[in-house]
């Protein structure tokens, strides 16, 4: 059993999530702008994320700007389990 299905959960909204998640701040380009260097890699790290039992995802629009939700959206396209995925802006915690 890996660390993250150890990890104690908690209700974030209507969800339980693990308290031990992924940060996408850094699949976004050097200094959190722009795409990322190698953007299969930063692809292959969110799919082994969630196969790790990672389910929750805290990112925001800033990073990239824009460019990390669009990669989580594409690396957990249809028929990938979808973690729970939360968009922060100005203190409040938004689903994408």
């Amino acid at each position: 059993m890996s660390s993250v299905n150890r990890s104690a959960t908690f209700k974030l909204g209507d969800r339980v999530v693990k308290r031990l998640g992924y940060g996408a701040m850094q699949l976004a380009g050097r200094g959190v702008f722009g795409p990322p260097k190698d953007h299969d890699a930063a692809l292959a790290v969110l799919r082994e994320a969630v196969a790790s039992g990672v389910n929750h995802i805290d990112t925001a629009d800033f990073y990239g700007p824009h460019v990390t939700n669009q990669i989580i959206r594409e690396a957990l396209a249809p028929g990938i389990p979808r973690p729970s995925a939360r968009e922060h802006q100005r203190g409040r915690a938004d689903p994408l």
